[in-house]
Parts: C-alpha cells; sequence; structure tokens
C-alpha cells in the first residue's frame, strides 16, 4: 500500500521487490475487495435492520493497469516518499473513474489482462481517456480462474463479444439482439447493458460519422 489520497488507496507490485506475478496479484487483491465489501454490507444491513434504520451499503471503484513507471524515493531531502510515477499510474487513476460510468466494481487495461489472463473478465469498451490520444481496451474482472473455466460464463462472453462487434460494424438491430441474450446471462451487468442501450438507440437515429472506430 503506498498511499491514502482522500477515499482512495493507492498500491502497486513489483517494487520494492521483485515480483513476477504482480499482475495477478493485483487482481487477485481487487476480488479480495469485493469480497470483504460484500461482507462488510451484509453487516452493515444486519444492524440497520436491528436498529429498525435505513441501509447506506456502501461501494467501491478499483482501477487497475500494467506498464512501466518510474519508482523511488520522490522529493527533496526535506520531504520524500516512496512512490512510483507514470502514465501506467495515471490511467489506473484514470480507470478506478470510469468504474462508475459502467456500473461495475473493477476496470483493468488490457496490459493487464493480456499479463493475467485467467480471470473472468469480460471487454468493456474502447475509451479516450483524458490526457492519452490513443484509445485503450478496458474489462472488467468478474471473479476467479475457476469461475472463467465454466460454460456459463464463456456463454456471456460469445454473447457479450458478439454484441461488441455488431455494435462496432454499425449493427443496431444485431447488437440489441445479443445484448439481450447477455443480459438476462449476467444481471448484475445491468446498468452496463443499459449504457450500450442508450448508445446503440442514440447511433441508430443519429449514425456516427464515417471515420467513427467504435471509440468512446
Amino acid at each position: 500500500i503506498d498511499k491514502y489520497m482522500g477515499d482512495c488507496i493507492m498500491a502497486f507490485w513489483n517494487a520494492p521487490l521483485d515480483d513476477t506475478e504482480h499482475a495477478i496479484h493485483a487482481c487477485a487483491s481487487a476480488l479480495a475487495m469485493t469480497r470483504a465489501m460484500a461482507d462488510l454490507n451484509r453487516r452493515l444491513e444486519a444492524e440497520a435492520e436491528a436498529e429498525r434504520r435505513p441501509c447506506h451499503r456502501l461501494h467501491i471503484g478499483i482501477g487497475i493497469n500494467t506498464g512501466d513507471c518510474v519508482v523511488g524515493n520522490m522529493g527533496s531531502q526535506q520531504r520524500f516518499d516512496y512512490s512510483v510515477l507514470g502514465d501506467a499510474v495515471n490511467l489506473a487513476s484514470r480507470l478506478e473513474g470510469q468504474s462508475k460510468l459502467y456500473g461495475v466494481d473493477i476496470v483493468v487495461g488490457e496490459t493487464t489482462r493480456s499479463a493475467a489472463p485467467a480471470w473472468a473478465a469480460i471487454e468493456l469498451d474502447l475509451i479516450a481517456v483524458k490526457g492519452k490520444a490513443e484509445a485503450v481496451r478496458v474489462y472488467t474482472m468478474l471473479g476467479d480462474s475457476a469461475l472463467a473455466a465454466t460454460a456459463e460464463h464463456q456463454a456471456l462472453v460469445d454473447r457479450h463479444d458478439a454484441m461488441l462487434a455488431c455494435y462496432r460494424r454499425r449493427d443496431w438491430d444485431g447488437a440489441r439482439r445479443a445484448l439481450g441474450e447477455a443480459r438476462g446471462m449476467a444481471p448484475r451487468l445491468g446498468l452496463l447493458y443499459d449504457l450500450y442501450e442508450q448508445r446503440i438507440a442514440e447511433y441508430a437515429a443519429n449514425p456516427p460519422a464515417a471515420d467513427w472506430n467504435g471509440v468512446f
């Protein structure tokens, strides 16, 4: 754990000690955090019910990215801190900020997904985040490798990827059909599919420019 920034926790792996599975460990930590939040919310609900008052559930967003960084003591002789700096760090922060938009707990960059491919995940979007000229492909993690191996998850990935493929080639009717099938398989992704339904309806009524490449 590097630091607390308001309501944010910043953490990094592979420094100061080498960790060849840093991306895997980052993803495992994110899933552990979501499980801990579920346990905490159950306790809060039980306390609220016992005290006969409304319960305010807590939610978190997690952004994970993998890349080269500058690591070490930053600052001056009077004040310094062991931390990390770099474009990869900035992108991780941007990804965390996208969790609310897509209605998911964890947003993972493409480099992290490539370095930790065993986890159950689906692609969210191609996005151009603030401060970046190139689009990045982003994912959300849904669970561990055991979930990834299930027929249910593989069926969801098939329908979800079909929805994205139709969407990017402007096949709005095909995108709607695949979206409806995927939605039935993953109710917890309702906000994500609501978002795509809105986009598809907007583009069907007002087609994007000829050079549109699916980047949001």
